[in-house]
C-alpha cells in the first residue's frame, strides 16, 4: 500500500500539492471552468455522433460490410471513451481536483489508454485495407472474418501495451493539473522510461507511418487513374484527396502533440512542462472522439445518405403522426 501511495503521489509535478484530495496550484478556477467547458462540449457531441453511427448500423443491414466493421469499432471505443474518461475528467474540473481517487485513477488511466489505443489502431488498420483493396486489388468484400480479426487484433494489441502499468511495467497517475490520469510520463525509473519508449514508437509513430504510407500510396494509385479517365476519375481524385489530406491532418492534430508532450515530460528537466501544457494535448486526444464520426462516417457517401434518408423518414414519420 505504501508503494502503492509513493506511486500516487510522484506523479503530482510543478509543485502542486501531493494529496490527491486537494485542490492543484498549476489552474486556477477559472482554468478549471474553462476546462470543463471544452470537456463538456466533447463529451457532448463525441457521445452524440457515435451513438448516430451505431445506430445507422444496428438499424441498416447494407451498412454492415466488413470494412464498416473496422468504424464500428472506432465509434465504439471512442463512445466508452466519453462514457468512461471523459465524463470523469469533466465532473473533477469542475471540482477543481480529482475526484475518482486512487484506483479511480488507476482504471481511468487504464480505459482512456485502451480505448484510446484501439481507435488509432483501428484507423492505421482502415488505412491499410482501403490501400490493399484499390491498389492491390484485393478486393474480398464479403470476408467478415477477416475483419473480425482486425477488430479482435485491434483489442489484443491495445490490451497488450496498456495491461503492463498495472502489473508493475510503468504505471498510472495523475496527470497535468490533477484532474485527469494517464501513465505516469515524469517517472525516472528505467522501466518507466522503457515503457514510454515503447508505448510511443509502437502506439503513435508506426501508427502514424502506416497512415501516410497507406493513403499516399492511395492518393498516387488515384492520381494515375485520373490520367486516364479524366471526368468521373477527376472528382474521385479530388474527393479522395480531401480524405487524405484531412484525415491525416486530423490525425496529427489530436495525437502528436500528446506526443509530444509525453516525451518532453519524460526526458525534459523537471518541470518542462507546464499544467497548461499538459492539458491542451490532452483536449486535442480527447476531441478525437468528435472528428472521427465526421471523417469516417459522415464524409462517406453511403453512410451520409443513409443517414439522410434516416432522417427524413423520422421526420415524415412525425409529421404523419401530427396530421393524425
Amino acid at each position: 500500500m505504501s508503494e502503492m501511495s509513493t506511486s500516487w503521489t510522484a506523479n503530482l509535478s510543478f509543485g502542486a500539492s501531493t494529496d490527491p484530495h486537494e485542490p492543484r496550484t498549476g489552474l486556477s478556477r477559472t482554468g478549471h471552468t474553462i476546462v470543463a467547458v471544452f470537456l463538456g462540449f466533447i463529451l457532448a457531441f463525441g457521445f452524440l455522433n457515435n451513438l448516430i453511427v451505431l445506430i445507422l448500423f444496428c438499424k441498416f443491414k447494407t451498412l454492415r460490410n466488413p470494412v464498416n466493421m473496422l468504424l464500428l469499432n472506432i465509434s465504439a471505443s471512442d463512445m466508452l471513451v466519453c462514457i468512461s474518461g471523459t465524463t470523469l475528467s469533466f465532473a473533477s474540473n469542475i471540482h477543481g481536483r480529482w475526484i475518482g481517487g486512487e484506483y479511480g485513477c488507476m482504471w481511468y488511466g487504464f480505459v482512456n489508454s485502451c480505448f484510446g489505443i484501439v481507435s488509432l489502431i483501428s484507423l492505421a488498420i482502415l488505412s491499410y485495407e482501403r490501400y490493399s483493396t484499390i491498389t492491390l486489388g484485393n478486393k474480398r468484400g464479403s470476408d467478415y472474418q477477416k475483419a473480425l480479426l482486425a477488430v479482435g487484433g485491434s483489442w489484443l494489441y491495445s490490451l497488450i501495451w496498456t495491461v503492463p502499468p498495472l502489473i508493475g511495467w510503468s504505471s498510472y497517475g495523475i496527470e497535468g493539473a490533477g484532474t485527469s490520469c494517464s501513465v505516469r510520463w515524469t517517472s525516472e525509473s528505467a522501466e518507466s522510461v522503457s515503457y514510454i519508449i515503447c508505448l510511443f514508437i509502437f502506439c503513435l509513430v508506426i501508427p502514424v507511418m502506416v497512415m501516410i504510407y497507406c493513403y499516399g500510396r492511395l492518393l498516387y494509385a488515384v492520381k494515375q487513374v485520373g490520367k486516364i479517365r479524366k471526368n468521373a476519375a477527376r472528382k474521385r481524385e479530388y474527393h479522395v484527396l480531401f480524405m487524405v489530406i484531412t484525415t491525416i491532418i486530423c490525425y496529427l492534430i489530436c495525437w502528436m502533440p500528446y506526443g509530444v508532450i509525453a516525451l518532453l515530460a519524460t526526458f525534459g528537466s523537471p518541470g518542462a512542462v507546464s499544467p497548461v501544457a499538459y492539458i491542451i494535448p490532452s483536449i486535442l486526444a480527447k476531441s478525437s472522439t468528435v472528428c472521427n464520426p465526421i471523417i469516417y462516417i459522415l464524409m462517406n457517401k453511403q453512410n451520409r445518405n443513409t443517414l439522410i434518408c434516416w432522417v427524413m423518414d423520422r421526420h415524415n414519420n412525425s409529421i404523419t403522426l401530427h396530421l393524425f
